[in-house]
């Protein structure tokens, strides 16, 4: 569709948006994304052996506080490109705090440790495949925010695409901590943040194309 035809249609039958619907329609998308991950993980990955011991310590809520962090920086965000005139500075500075302090209490950690250990705390049992279950378990709930903002008006693609993944990449990742057993900061910033930036950067290219006007 042309941008004058839309222009058109829009000033022949203006419609007042309730209050509230762009959030209520992604905390929808958040619940339907969360519930399509735990699915996936219970069906397909299994969750881990320990759990209820793993709950009781404070690494378990470490990781899910930070990944789910990282997912209210893309739902802000989102909120903010869906309409035309809106500015995602904040949320997008929001996002950077976020990951600069975890990773950085990361860093400390690793650089703290032995040299023996460095690698280990690095790689855990579980490295080779952490980005990817993050990504695969995000795909259901890219695909659903995409879906939903074909029907906004969204003037940034590819941002508003990155925006989606990290939304759908942190809450997918955040699912993932009832499967993974891996217990360092340094494990969890390095791998589960390229998980949640690589499903972002996925939704940048998809959204480049899918939320052209």
């Amino acid at each position: 569709m042309r941008t004058d035809d839309l222009i058109d249609q829009l000033a022949a039958d203006p419609r007042a948006i309730p209050a509230g619907a762009v959030q209520r329609r992604f905390a929808g998308v958040a619940v339907a994304t969360a519930l399509a991950a735990l699915v996936m993980v219970l069906a397909w990955l299994g969750t881990r052996h320990d759990l209820m011991d793993a709950m009781a310590g404070r690494m378990f809520w470490m990781k899910a506080a930070y990944t789910a962090l990282l997912g209210v920086a893309g739902f802000w965000a989102l909120e903010r490109l869906a309409r035309p005139e809106g500015a995602p500075r904040k949320a997008l500075l929001f996002g950077a705090l976020v990951l600069a302090v975890f990773v950085g209490m990361g860093l400390g950690q690793w650089l703290a440790a032995d040299a023996e250990h460095r690698r280990l705390m690095m790689m855990g049992g579980s490295w080779k495949v952490c980005c990817r279950n993050i990504l695969a378990l995000a795909l259901p709930g890219l695909a659903a925010t995409l879906a939903v903002l074909r029907g906004m008006a969204p003037t940034r693609p590819a941002l508003t695409g990155f925006a989606a993944g990290a939304f759908a990449g942190g809450v997918a990742a955040t699912v993932y901590g009832l499967h993974c057993g891996e217990s360092t900061m340094v494990f969890v910033g390095t791998w589960y943040t390229l998980g949640v930036l690589g499903t972002g950067l996925l939704g940048a290219i998809v959204g480049k194309w899918a939320l052209r006007w």
